[in-house]
């Protein structure tokens, strides 16, 4: 009895344990992977820009703010600390900085990033996989969002871009989608690869074209059915069955 206890004592000890560490969080903040090195545009014309590439994304904000909290949110929805490296800031005077020169720590569900000023600009890359993309809009004001080469946004269901009142543009291959004003809690996207297009046109026709095909054969086989009927005597006369049975049988 005395082992049962002590065990039960021991589990719940465990219990305990991953709780707290669920609660206070998932650990230190990896600093060599923040002081990574990394090229960014710093002049950028929107509060927010946001550069797509293969496997990556590099994000450009202007603040002014002395903090910014980083954070995306996994398939349950629920919020988790951003997986960012390369942290850099760049003062008004054009004067840029990184991780070291900044304080990071984080909570069960936040990065938090304290800036060494008020205004200037704040920069990371992240982890982007597939062709979706989705991200909580961390300032206000304009975004943009450019694609990776080939990509595409003009055909649904094929793409989706949230929130809407967006434009795009075309340069070098990249589509680059503005907002003038973003006011919702976040930015989604999905896209396409441009021959991609062809490739659903291509399936479409195909579908449309088996499914006449299909039609005619239909058809075709209830006429054959319908002679048939004729030729043993089957056939029967709507009209005739509302005037009354056949002579004879009254």
């Amino acid at each position: 009895m005395r082992r049962r206890l002590l065990a039960l004592a021991l589990l719940a000890l465990l219990t305990m344990s991953a709780g707290c560490t669920a609660i206070f969080g998932p650990g230190e903040v990896d600093q060599q992977r923040l002081n990574e090195n990394a090229t960014y545009d710093w002049d950028t014309n929107a509060n927010a820009t946001i550069d797509i590439r293969s496997g990556e994304y590099q994000a450009v904000y202007a603040v002014d703010q002395s903090t910014i909290e980083l954070y995306d949110r996994d398939g349950f929805g629920t919020e988790r600390p951003l997986e960012i490296s390369a942290l850099k800031f760049q003062f008004e005077n054009g004067t840029v900085v990184n991780a070291s020169a900044l304080d990071v720590s984080q909570t069960r569900n936040r990065l938090i990033v304290d800036l060494p000023a008020e205004h200037g600009k704040v920069a990371y890359s992240a982890p982007a996989q597939g062709k979706s993309f989705g991200t909580p809009t961390f300032v206000t004001g304009s975004y943009e969002v450019i694609l990776p080469p080939g990509m595409r946004v003009d055909y649904v269901p094929l793409a989706q871009v949230q929130p809407g009142g967006y434009e795009t543009r075309l340069e070098d291959n990249r589509v680059h989608i503005t907002w003038a004003d973003v006011q919702s809690r976040a930015v989604i996207l999905r896209w396409y690869l441009d021959r991609d297009l062809t490739i659903f046109a291509t399936v479409a026709a195909g579908l449309a074209i088996a499914g006449i095909v299909g039609a005619f054969y239909y058809l075709k086989q209830i006429r054959v059915l319908r002679e048939r009927r004729e030729e043993l005597g089957l056939s029967v006369d709507m009209d005739d069955d509302r005037r009354g049975p056949p002579p004879g049988m009254r």
